[in-house]
């Protein structure tokens, strides 16, 4: 299931916060995916796991 763009931001006053992390590898505009154990780039394939 796809996740829309306007999904991944919360409004707060004036802005625009976004909610998730960039893709170190990929950089600003590839947003990573939240799992319940991981974090991973769905472009390059980088994963960070949660201990």
């Amino acid at each position: 299931m796809a996740v829309k763009r306007y999904e991944c931001y919360e409004v707060k006053g004036d802005a625009a916060v976004l909610q998730k992390r960039h893709c170190p590898r990929c950089g600003p505009g590839v947003l990573m995916a939240a799992h319940k154990d991981r974090v991973a780039c769905g472009k390059c394939g980088y994963t960070e796991f949660q201990k």
